[in-house]
């Protein structure tokens, strides 16, 4: 295994480039979105982080924060900064913003990066979505898909957000066990991982933090690339800056 901990480099960016990136799926989305923000902030970046759907309220680092109503026309960021914008703090989330106001703010070009978290996982390492999400811009340059590998070996109906349909895609009992080929199912079919995705879809297989993790992960690119996946595969475990 060789690991780097260039996190720009790990998911294939080219930091000269300005992107709209959105992250679904489970196991470590909100985790990736900001460690993201701030290596690109350490570079120099105007970066934003926002939700179509809602996040985790941030609860510490360095931020501009703006809600809706205080996002003027005459708003402009900082070389080096991250702003995270929403609607309003519900509890421990913070509500997301239209897609209209998602590409109004596209348009007027004042960030290097925006970051979209684009739907919800409620903690969970893996999901199938439901018919509402995900909610993703037609402005996305690429649509990152994160599963975390701590769901195999695990039951489906603990460690799976929305269940009772994954369960329909993947073709078990609610009580089966999550494996390599269901992670393959869910990523390659029509209402699983990628749906509704734009741009470059990325697929980051995520939180492997030992080798059987990485033997693991290492099948399910083989399998998906036998199956045609055609968009790109990471190996990582983000939250330890680890790509493989």
């Amino acid at each position: 295994m060789v690991r780097y901990m260039d996190i720009c480099k790990g998911l294939g960016l080219n930091i000269n480039k300005k992107e709209v990136l959105s992250f679904v799926g489970g196991g470590g989305k909100t985790t990736a979105i900001f460690k993201l923000a701030g290596e690109l902030k350490s570079l120099g970046k105007k970066v934003l982080i926002t939700t179509t759907t809602a996040i985790y309220e941030p609860t510490q680092g360095e931020y501009d924060y703006y809600f809706l109503g205080d996002y003027g026309e005459d708003f402009c960021p900082k070389v080096g900064s991250i702003t995270i914008l929403g609607r309003e703090v519900k509890g421990e989330k913070l509500l997301g913003i239209s897609l209209t106001h998602v590409e109004r703010i596209v348009h007027r070009g004042f960030f290097d990066f925006i970051l979209i978290e684009a739907d919800g996982a409620k903690k969970k390492p893996i999901k199938a979505m439901a018919s509402h999400e995900p909610v993703i811009s037609n402005y996305s340059t690429r649509t990152f898909g994160i599963i975390g590998m701590d769901c195999l070996g695990k039951s489906i109906e603990y460690i799976v957000h929305r269940a009772e349909l994954f369960v329909g895609i993947v073709k078990k009992g609610i009580q089966d066990k999550v494996d390599e080929r269901d992670v393959v199912k869910i990523v390659l079919h029509p209402m699983g991982l990628f749906k509704a995705a734009k741009g470059r879809k990325v697929l980051i297989l995520n939180k492997i933090d030992h080798e059987e993790k990485y033997i693991a992960a290492l099948n399910i690119k083989s399998m998906l690339l036998d199956e045609g996946f055609s968009g790109d595969i990471v190996l990582a475990d983000i939250k330890k800056g680890w790509f493989y």
